[in-house]
């Protein structure tokens, strides 16, 4: 049995998420697809990647997981440029998660920008 990937792409986690996390560099070929890793990177609390593919412009200094928190899923509800050839984009999303038995859901508008020839999430926010 194939391990889906937590981003919801229905694809393997070891073709998926896997591959970025896994590259050191390039971290994904659109904003999307650096979304994406970014929320399996804190499913599997992988502090390291989550810190490296931040700009860092607005890196914090660490990053804490919650023992309490479990995520339940990711709902890609637009993208802006973004694309391969582009140098910044956007991506708003839903990410769903349980916290101490009370459900919550993270609604936001991510920027990614294109640092190096690699995209790095920059900032986000409510997307109103």
């Amino acid at each position: 049995m194939t391990n889906l990937c937590p981003c919801g792409s229905k694809n393997s986690y070891a073709d998926c998420c896997g591959l970025i996390h896994r590259s050191g560099a390039g971290f994904g070929t659109t904003a999307e697809s650096l979304m994406r890793a970014r929320y399996s990177a804190y499913v599997m609390e992988d502090r390291p990647f989550i810190l490296s593919s931040w700009h860092p412009d607005t890196r914090p200094g660490t990053v804490t997981f919650s023992p309490q928190q479990e995520w339940l899923g990711l709902e890609i509800l637009a993208t802006e440029r973004g694309g391969p050839l582009d140098s910044e984009g956007s991506v708003e999303f839903i990410a769903r998660f349980r916290h101490d038995g009370d459900y919550f859901e993270l609604h936001e508008l991510s920027t990614f920008e294109r640092v190096d020839g690699n995209w790095l999430y920059a900032t986000g926010g409510d997307p109103d």
